[in-house]
């Protein structure tokens, strides 16, 4: 065999060697656990995890295309996790199709004995059914309407029936030992102003004081006023102020920075059934009327007879308020309203959520339902239980409404002032979720070809804070796919 034919063997037995090697890595690929092969995170995505000090096997990822049958990324994708407030979308997502976009909540105001020029010498009854949205000026509309019908002086007492509703006792120290935070109120079916009053606190660098104004109407409210005003940087002013509450008086001391401009205080002092009273109280007498007797909880007689009515938004507009700014005190509300039956109970509701579930045929193994607002330290999700959740209703009639509900990233609620200057800016629609030890975002990504992508991803761990610039590196890896 001369040179050139020895050389041509050569050439044609590399050719197979390769031809081979492709042949046998092709079949490693198509018999490979699809897991493996979509678990490589981004670059970007893992040096940032890395910088942050937090481990891979913290960090759960999924990115799916609306579109495809499989997952671009997977990652930690069947482990439970703590969702924060994503799991409104669960809640929301839920309300929509089992409720409709159009459902509303009715509270009513009843009489016993038929109006007598306006003297009432019975009882005047609140009964409500869970409304998520019945705020000051809704709650004041609804006592002119019983003014303009007639009613002036209420003889009885004025009787607050919640029997829409069987809770249990709410602690609101229970989660996070700060009962005064409007977050912390526990979910009522005769839920009012969000069981929260509203305080603005004014500095004055001319006189050196701070201004308190109580915006919230509340009889015999005492503002006790021992704020001094300095001249520091605002940061977190609110961790700067201490407040004591005295039945109806509310000291407030520390520091306030002149810096900080005018800001909004917004506390919940008062127990439910107190709130309603300061507030019923001072509205009413603000309208001209008056109420001899006093206000309790109880239930509405058969006998009483309707006198006025309030419509709440609709579900649509209340699911938005919801996720653009992550209302847990709403998400609540809707998730007990998602109960079969009356009173609602929170386990009826999560059973209710279980049939639907299983109805659409989603399996979520290890979903864990607590209250449905995510400020919860046992409720839990997979990555891909959201996946499926958001791939599901990206095929539903209440798409639109759901989308619409999430915020916009660098645009409006929660994500305002995050990605404003990435290519995720106003193309991504996401529901975020922190807690202590949590971080989590989940949603929609239109990317620079417009193909739309669902997009989630949560850290469990002590060092989660600091995963943000890993998830918006995720945000903008995808956006710029």
């Amino acid at each position: 065999m001369d040179y050139r034919q020895r050389n041509t063997m050569t050439q044609r037995y590399g050719h197979f060697q390769r031809y081979w090697q492709a042949f046998l890595l092709a079949m490693l690929v198509v018999t490979m656990p699809f897991d493996v092969l979509a678990a490589e995170l981004p670059p970007a995505v893992a040096v940032a995890l890395k910088e942050a000090g937090i481990p891979l096997r913290s960090v759960a990822v999924v990115v799916h295309s609306v579109d495809t049958e499989q997952a671009l990324i997977r990652h930690n994708a069947q482990q439970p996790m703590n969702p924060a407030s994503a799991m409104k979308l669960l809640t929301t997502y839920a309300a929509l199709e089992l409720l409709g976009p159009a459902y509303t909540w009715k509270t009513e105001a009843l009489v016993d004995p038929p109006l007598a020029d306006g003297q009432r010498g019975g009882n005047l009854y609140l009964r409500g059914s869970g409304d998520p949205r019945l705020a000051l000026e809704q709650f004041w509309l609804l006592l002119r309407q019983l003014r303009t019908r007639g009613l002036t002086d209420i003889g009885g007492d004025l009787v607050l029936d919640r029997s829409a509703f069987s809770l249990p006792a709410h602690d609101s120290a229970e989660f996070d030992n700060e009962p005064l935070r409007p977050y912390n109120a526990g979910p009522d079916a005769l839920l009012i102003n969000l069981n929260s009053l509203r305080l603005t606190l004014k500095p004055d660098p001319i006189q050196k004081t701070v201004s308190v104004i109580p915006e919230t109407p509340s009889e015999d409210l005492r503002i006790d006023n021992r704020l001094a005003l300095t001249q520091d940087a605002c940061g977190d002013w609110r961790e700067r102020i201490r407040i004591k509450v005295d039945g109806n008086s509310i000291e407030l001391a520390g520091h306030f920075a002149a810096s900080c401009s005018d800001k909004a205080l917004h506390l919940s002092p008062w127990s439910a059934n107190m709130q309603v009273e300061q507030l019923f109280r001072a509205l009413w007498r603000e309208l001209g009327g008056s109420l001899r007797g006093k206000v309790r909880e109880g239930t509405t007689p058969t006998t009483a007879r309707p006198l006025a009515v309030h419509e709440s938004p609709t579900l649509g507009e209340v699911v938005r308020e919801i996720n653009k700014f992550s209302n847990n005190v709403m998400a609540r509300q809707v998730f007990l309203s998602l109960a079969a039956e009356r009173p609602a109970t929170p386990e009826a509701a999560r059973q209710h959520i279980r049939t639907w579930l299983a109805d659409k045929g989603m399996k979520l193994p290890g979903l864990v339902l607590d209250n449905g607002s995510g400020l919860s330290r046992s409720e839990r999700i997979s990555a891909d239980g959201l996946n499926q959740l958001l791939l599901a209703a990206w095929k539903s009639p209440v798409m639109p409404e759901l989308m619409a509900s999430l915020p916009v990233a660098g645009i409006d609620g929660t994500l305002r002032k995050r990605l404003g200057n990435s290519a995720a800016a106003g193309r991504a629609h996401l529901k975020t979720g922190y807690l202590d030890g949590v971080r989590a975002i989940a949603g929609y990504v239109l990317d620079s070809n417009d193909k739309r992508w669902v997009v989630v991803c949560m850290i469990n761990d002590p060092k989660s804070r600091l995963g943000k610039p890993a998830m918006d590196a995720l945000l903008r890896w995808v956006a710029e796919h």
